[in-house]
């Protein structure tokens, strides 16, 4: 809540220490309570694309898919060579029943990078 002079009392420690919390209780499997400390973090630094990855995953673990489908694709707007955003972007589309544009976000992080479990997703040989 700010202040008298409009502040909310957020530091910088502040926002790392929540992110850090947030990183704990997604780990927790307490993604709501994750997405709580991480609103905030995004709120104050808006262009933070390592806490909005988190919160997306957050939002998948609490399979609020459509928060997480946003909230990938901007990571994705800023950084369109992040391999793990596209397979976590690719895994909120298969779980909402939407295979065609799964497979699309599996093939560009197989390209991206050629991790097994990525390129097993992209399935290549069919």
């Amino acid at each position: 809540m700010p202040d008298s002079s409009g502040s909310t009392g957020r530091t910088p420690e502040t926002d790392v220490i929540d992110f850090r919390a947030a990183e704990q209780l997604l780990a927790a499997r307490d993604p709501r309570g994750a997405v709580k400390l991480l609103d905030p973090v995004i709120a104050a630094h808006p262009e933070n694309t390592a806490a909005r990855l988190l919160r997306a995953r957050a939002f998948f673990a609490a399979a609020q898919l459509r928060s997480a489908e946003l909230e990938f694709g901007v990571v994705l707007e800023r950084e369109p060579d992040n391999a793990f955003a596209h397979f976590a972007l690719a895994r909120t589309y298969e779980r909402a029943g939407r295979p065609e544009q799964a497979l699309r976000h599996f093939r560009l992080a197989a390209a991206l990078d050629p991790r097994p479990q990525y390129v097993q997703a992209a399935r290549f040989d069919t």
